[in-house]
């Protein structure tokens, strides 16, 4: 087993994020069909990729001549690292930037039996198959070079990460933006209903209270002979113009409550409409940035933001 210095490692550790950047932004492009400069960050490097090939590197060597235990140890180390990965990518960004959850026996759609089993082949091409020329060239870079590439490198990746941080994070701020405008509609919509079904219920009991006046009235004027039958009619149809009266009351008051809310609706409705709007055609820097992340992470997911993530990945497909 060869022992690689710091500066090999970086170079191993970006020549694979360069080769998982081409597999993955290939492998997704058939799918959308469409070019997609798949990644988290702008550059042509997946850093998932080449993490998790200098783990699987580091814990296989010792072993590479065992091809059973290379499967093994590459697809756990490999597992563990995208779980823990994006875990933390999610608790900080609310947004999965890859989701199994369609799989079967996934974890929180983090990781799956499937993905686990490519790591775990993907692990003996390469130790087998794709690192050998690849350390043989390393191995024959002058280290003054080596260094020097590694640093310049290092750099550059650093740059782009922390760009590409402050873009997530601006992308968590937009959707959390989007869902409290949502939250207040359904609010909204919640109240219209209730309201609706208060001024129901009152007009049930009131068309209730009303035939039973009615029908005491009719009874007693049968009951009363002559003059005091014709009162009695009287007092019916007094009763039956103020219960004509009264209904109308009720309905107009439930009209204009249920109303007034819808318009207040409406109101919010278009207000987040615009809002969206506004926020989708910023051309700043921030949001630019933001809105060119999620067009490189298209098949990204949020148990939080769902509903508003879907939208802006409608509005991105429409934008391309």
């Amino acid at each position: 087993m060869n022992v690689y210095t710091l500066s090999q490692w970086l170079l191993f550790f970006f020549l694979y994020s360069f080769f998982g950047w081409i597999w993955e932004s290939c492998y997704v492009s058939l799918r959308k069909h469409r070019w997609v400069n798949r990644g988290f960050m702008h550059g042509p490097m997946l850093p998932l990729y080449g993490s998790g090939a200098v783990s699987v590197l580091s814990i296989t060597l010792p072993v590479r001549d065992n091809l059973p235990l290379v499967f093994i140890m590459g697809m756990i180390g490999a597992t563990l690292l995208e779980f823990f990965t994006g875990m933390v990518m999610e608790s900080l960004f609310h947004v999965r930037y890859w989701d199994y959850s369609h799989l079967k026996f996934n974890v929180k759609g983090y990781i799956c039996p499937v993905a686990s089993l490519c790591w775990g082949v993907f692990s003996i091409m390469m130790v087998k198959v794709v690192h050998i020329p690849i350390e043989e060239v390393i191995l024959k870079i002058p280290m003054a070079i080596a260094d020097g590439l590694a640093f310049v490198l290092t750099v550059v990746a650093a740059v782009d990460f922390t760009q590409s941080f402050n873009e997530a994070m601006d992308m968590k701020k937009m959707l959390a933006q989007l869902d409290e405008t949502k939250v207040q509609i359904r609010k909204l919509q919640e109240r219209i209903r209730e309201a609706s079904e208060d001024m129901s219920e009152k007009l049930r009991t009131a068309a209730g209270e009303v035939p039973e006046k009615l029908r005491s009235a009719a009874a007693t004027a049968g009951e009363m002979p002559g003059r005091l039958r014709t009162a009695a009619g009287d007092r019916s149809e007094k009763l039956r113009t103020a219960a004509g009266n009264r209904s109308e009351k009720f309905r107009t008051a439930a009209g204009d409550v249920p109303e007034k809310l819808r318009l207040e609706l409406a109101e919010l409705k278009e207000n987040a409409a615009k809002e969206l709007q506004k926020i989708l055609s910023r051309s700043d820097e921030t949001h630019a940035g933001a809105m060119k992340q999620l067009r490189r992470n298209p098949t990204a997911a949020s148990s939080r933001f769902k509903d508003v993530l879907e939208e802006l990945k409608k509005y991105t497909e429409k934008d391309k």
